[in-house]
């Protein structure tokens, strides 16, 4: 998902609950003891190639998420991270929740939880709603847009319906025990933003606080580019998230930095291949540590994300694969990768 491959090296960071709102790390930890070793994927469709591709009517593709739950559930995944969009839920915010529900009975039917998340500052800056533009040919995530837009996000006085979204989400699912976690902003501060995501951020865990769900809620650590950022997301979320795209000693290095905090620990992104971030060498260290496993990508499709981070239009199929477990007809990329994952949760 992302443009460059960061060090999460965050020492001395030191975690105080500010609020009351915040989950104490006893009650974090002891709701981890009650989930399986979480292994899973960050998910669409390969129907869809964005975030409102997925959740509009028209394109909403249950046979499609079925099939490929399927597929993830074969090789023992419990959990995927799914992202949402605003756009979706102002235009429909009925059909929205009733797409939302009923993604998470297929998710349900096949053991796999979901972390939903809400907010994200990657990528195309103004989605609109609509038909959605057709694949770059070798582009890497040509149709993936951010939520809000680039407009909305710099304007905070268009923020009110984005606290309606919000809350609305959150009262209707807060409950739901189909759903594992809530990730509130998805790297707040990338393509450009900085520190201007903060007070946004800010909003989000004050919304997400006056409804409380019953889920933890998170939001993951990628870049030392903005300390500020990196220091509130530590220590106001109730478990730790983090990204990481790098080799196994700078992974181990975030781990050891991160696991001092005391709370539980998700690697909600990694695995590029081509960044020695691989399922052989990063997923027995994962389990080592009980750190929770969320690569990024599932099935070959309209995202590209086969492709590497800033690649062409019209570049060939790449060798390896950047992203991405499965092709299309469900067959494997590398039935060494599924079968290493197989082994690791159980399923073989």
């Amino acid at each position: 998902m992302k443009k460059h491959c960061l060090t999460i090296l965050l020492l001395c960071i030191i975690h105080n609950s500010f609020s009351q709102n915040i989950w104490p790390a006893t009650k974090a930890n002891a709701w981890y003891a009650q989930q399986p070793w979480l292994v899973g994927a960050d998910f669409l469709p390969s129907t869809a190639i964005n975030q409102l591709e997925m959740w509009q009517a028209e394109t909403f593709d249950a046979p499609t998420i079925d099939k490929e739950l399927g597929w993830a559930q074969g090789i023992g995944m419990n959990v995927m991270r799914v992202y949402l969009h605003d756009l979706a839920w102002k235009a429909d915010t009925a059909g929205f929740k009733k797409r939302m529900d009923q993604f998470l009975g297929i998710a349900a039917k096949h053991k796999i939880k979901i972390l939903f998340c809400i907010l994200d500052d990657c990528w195309n800056p103004d989605a609109k709603i609509g038909k959605q533009p057709e694949p770059k040919p070798g582009v890497h995530n040509s149709g993936w847009v951010r939520s809000p837009s680039q407009a909305v996000h710099n304007d905070p006085t268009q923020w009110g319906y984005l606290e309606q979204y919000v809350k609305d989400i959150l009262t209707t699912f807060k409950n739901d025990k189909r759903i594992l976690m809530w990730d509130l902003y998805n790297e707040p501060d990338n393509s450009g933003y900085g520190l201007t995501s903060l007070p946004l951020l800010k909003k989000m865990y004050e919304w997400a606080w006056a409804v409380r769900p019953s889920q933890p809620l998170t939001s993951g650590v990628w870049t030392m580019d903005y300390p500020e950022v990196n220091k509130y997301q530590l220590e106001h979320a109730d478990v730790i998230t983090f990204h990481n795209y790098d080799d196994t000693s700078n992974m181990k290095q975030a781990i050891d930095s991160l696991k001092k905090i005391g709370r539980p620990l998700i690697c909600t992104e990694y695995m590029a291949r081509k960044n020695n971030s691989k399922f052989e060498t990063h997923l027995p260290i994962l389990k080592r540590y009980h750190v929770g496993a969320i690569n990024w990508g599932l099935v070959s499709g309209k995202s590209n994300t086969i492709f590497p981070w800033g690649s062409k239009e019209g570049s060939p199929e790449p060798t390896p694969w950047f992203h991405d477990v499965f092709h299309k007809d469900g067959t494997p990329y590398d039935t060494k990768e599924t079968d290493l994952i197989k082994k690791l949760t159980g399923r073989k």
